[in-house]
């Protein structure tokens, strides 16, 4: 059989492949170990984007491969809701132990991170009574109807397809680049309360620990608190979307660590399956049992082969003692690029816990986005054999998401192409 190059390929993706499904790259993967990708002609690239997060351990991290062969070996698919399986079983009662909160916990599976996001929402909506929903700008959620709603970002993801979900409202999240505060988000939450949804219509309030989409923005400290005692005073469900932030990639397991306060309902997706599909809800005992048996699940939810990898997972993320690695390689990645911004003035803020980092530019000595800039980078770095991506509602922000069981030798040689690449793209 003849290897075609990517040109042909993508010729043929265009063709066979509706528009609407991007790409960031147009190199076609024929194998991947670890934190590197090998196209179908046999170039090399260092992958710094890990499958946007989901393999925090690595492409094809040996004692996941070795336990989705074990599963396969058994069965690939029962449907839990007709024949359960013990791994499935065994999942859950790690997530609830593992996941924040000092009380009873429950879990379910599902298969996105979207669908583990509707799910919360059908539970908070279910165990409260209540139908409102307050979300943030600049936060993504998924690309369902009601995640889409949720999303808090217009173009792509809601352009053109119509009227949005009723009962969802969308406050500005903290961002002190952006001239936005804790205190302006919490007195929009008060406008909110006093002109447009009464707390007693509100059954969550879901935001992300550390925004993905809109830019690696982390809640800034005592946020969280406030959320959480607004949440308990008005008997509202509280959502931490996890999706990204999940299973190490923030130095700890959930980002919500950091924060000292537990949500009522976690998502989680992404990092679990090791770059198998599953996701998750976890919660509280009382809020997770309210839905009727039949209520909740799927077909594929908890996949015997996708379980088996979240198990796989989760001992190497303690065997390996991952969180503590991502902080070691989050702070080296931080420190050269506090070196190369002393050169760039376009780089006007690097930001984010662990291993989860984001860089921005703006147009030199301005406040203006400097998206052109970000798209010079990316491509300097591809050229180079770095994959890197980005993010942000001004599409400004470069988002390192590199596996955090990349070798040593390969995270140098990385930093070394992402200076070079912003030095590059600096002398235009």
């Amino acid at each position: 059989m003849t290897v075609q190059t990517n040109p042909e390929l993508t010729s043929r993706k265009n063709a066979a492949i509706a528009k609407g499904v991007g790409m960031s790259t147009q190199i076609y993967a024929a194998k991947a170990e670890n934190a590197e990708i090998w196209d179908q002609n046999g170039k090399r690239f260092i992958d710094f984007a890990a499958g946007i997060a989901v393999v925090n351990t690595g492409h094809r991290h040996p004692k996941v491969i070795e336990a989705v062969k074990k599963q396969l070996d058994c069965f690939t698919h029962t449907c839990h809701q007709v024949v359960p399986y013990e791994n499935y079983v065994v999942l859950a009662e790690r997530l609830n132990a593992k996941v924040p909160g000092d009380f009873e916990k429950k879990t379910i599976f599902t298969t996105t991170g979207a669908e583990a996001v509707e799910n919360a929402v059908k539970i908070a909506r279910h165990y409260t009574g209540r139908s409102g929903v307050i979300a943030f700008a600049g936060g993504f959620h998924g690309r369902t109807f009601m995640t889409m709603t949720l999303t808090g970002k217009t173009a792509p993801y809601k352009v053109g397809f119509g009227p949005m979900m009723n009962d969802v409202w969308h406050l500005p999240y903290p961002n002190e680049l952006h001239g936005i505060s804790m205190e302006d988000s919490l007195e929009a939450l008060t406008r909110l309360f006093k002109s447009d949804a009464d707390p007693s219509r509100i059954a969550a309030i879901i935001l992300e620990p550390v925004q993905g989409e809109g830019g690696f923005v982390p809640a800034p400290e005592g946020f969280m608190k406030k959320i959480r005692e607004i949440c308990d005073e008005n008997g509202i469900m509280m959502i931490a979307d996890e999706v990204q932030t999940g299973f190490a990639r923030t130095g700890k397991l959930f980002a919500m660590e950091h924060h000292g306060v537990a949500a009522d309902i976690t998502t989680m997706a992404k990092g679990l399956g090791g770059g198998l599909p599953i996701s998750a809800v976890t919660g509280r005992a009382e809020v997770m049992d309210h839905a009727q048996p039949g209520g909740l699940g799927g077909t594929y939810a908890g996949n015997p082969l996708s379980v088996a990898a979240a198990n796989a997972v989760l001992d190497v993320i303690e065997e390996e003692d991952l969180c503590a690695r991502a902080e070691r390689l989050g702070g080296r990645l931080k420190q050269r690029l506090a070196a190369v911004a002393d050169k760039v003035p376009e780089i006007v803020e690097i930001r984010g816990p662990g291993f989860m980092n984001a860089v921005e530019f703006n147009v030199a000595g301005t406040k203006t986005p400097n998206p052109d800039f970000v798209k010079k980078v990316v491509e300097e770095a591809l050229e180079r054999g770095l994959i890197l991506i980005t993010c942000g509602v001004y599409g400004n922000v470069i988002r390192f998401l590199a596996p955090l069981t990349i070798q040593d030798a390969v995270f140098d040689e990385a930093l070394d192409i992402i200076e070079a690449s912003i030095l590059a793209a600096k002398k235009g």
